[in-house]
């Protein structure tokens, strides 16, 4: 019995493994929606073809052969010429069924290359291995915000995003909200959508990239103009004053050990690049690219060993005793 349920219980994990936060056919943009109705397209006409074969082989099957009459040779041009009719209907169909699906894909492209409007947010999306630099750009240099991992947009206003990569070739794909774009070093590309419901939308890097691959995911918080505006204005703000002394010793140690050298906290002295900006980062819903949730439990696992979690991730093992790590984390957690 025990051996029985260990069996149920590894063929659900199989078939649950497969679920993932990805709507595919749940579509809440007009980019992914074109996507989805090419999808059902070509599924309802394959399945139907599939049908019409399966069906054709149990004819031919269980057809009774009846004997011919008249001469074998009058027969044979029978066949031929019953042949030729069958054979020349089916390539005239096929060649209808491959001009129908190639007209419907490309009205698709065209559709989504059509999405166009007056873009309010215009977002540079930087690919590293494996994680995500997001940039929000504004024609006021003091107005530019600086985040990662997780994009905030506001609903039914069209929004474009620039993409680039920083090291090898990634591609961003959201399925409830647009398909697949390549991030190419050297190359630039753009993409723009428009979200049409508030929601939290998964979003996957869709390219192998390394050995982390599958740990380079990022969120897109779609929600009205007052949320997003509110969502901006904090994020112009530089980062929280820390308040409690076990903070403030956190910031201390976070700043003498190195980190601001890779990280930003806009409003000290850390001001590096080479890895997420986080001036506002426990304000996200994930950690590390979407591998973590955004606790306080996992923010410690996370700093202490990072590799223990992500192995092959350029952040390295922090060298701090467990009082320090507290403060760090403590620090980071009130970065909001």
């Amino acid at each position: 019995m025990t051996r029985l349920r260990g069996k149920a219980l590894l063929l659900a994990a199989v078939f649950l493994a497969g679920c993932a936060p990805y709507a595919v056919l749940e579509p809440q943009g007009q980019s992914a929606g074109s996507i989805a109705g090419l999808l059902h397209l070509f599924m309802w006409v394959c399945m139907v073809i599939w049908v019409a074969v399966v069906a054709a082989l149990a004819y031919a099957a269980l057809k009774r052969p009846t004997p011919a009459a008249g001469s074998p040779l009058q027969s044979a041009a029978e066949f031929d010429g019953k042949a030729n009719w069958i054979v020349g209907s089916f390539v005239a169909l096929t060649v209808a069924i491959l001009a129908v699906l190639t007209l419907s894909s490309y009205l698709a492209g065209k559709t989504i290359a059509d999405i166009t409007g007056t873009e309010t947010v215009t977002i540079h999306v930087t690919g590293y291995q494996w994680w995500w630099d997001v940039e929000y750009e504004d024609t006021r240099p003091d107005r530019t915000i600086y985040t990662a991992n997780e994009l905030h947009v506001p609903v039914g206003e069209a929004v474009k995003i620039k993409l680039d990569a920083g090291d090898v070739i990634h591609s961003i794909w959201v399925p409830s909200l647009f398909g697949k774009r390549d991030l190419i070093p050297g190359q630039h590309n753009e993409l723009t959508f428009i979200a049409e419901k508030p929601g939290v939308y998964r979003g996957q890097c869709a390219e192998f990239c390394g050995f982390q691959h599958a740990h380079m995911g990022f969120t897109i918080v779609a929600e009205p103009r007052p949320a997003f505006d509110e969502w901006r204005r904090e994020q112009l703000a530089q980062a929280a004053i820390p308040a409690a002394l076990e903070q403030q010793q956190g910031r201390d140690v976070f700043l003498s050990r190195g980190c601001g050298l890779c990280h930003t906290v806009r409003g000290t002295d850390a001001g590096g690049r080479v890895a997420p900006d986080l001036t506002h980062v426990a304000s996200r819903q994930t950690l590390a690219a979407g591998t973590l949730r955004m606790t306080m439990t996992d923010l410690a696992r996370w700093i202490s060993d990072p590799q223990a979690i992500k192995p092959g991730t350029k952040m390295p093992k922090a060298d701090l005793d467990e009082r320090e790590l507290d403060a760090v984390v403590a620090y980071v957690g009130s970065l909001k």
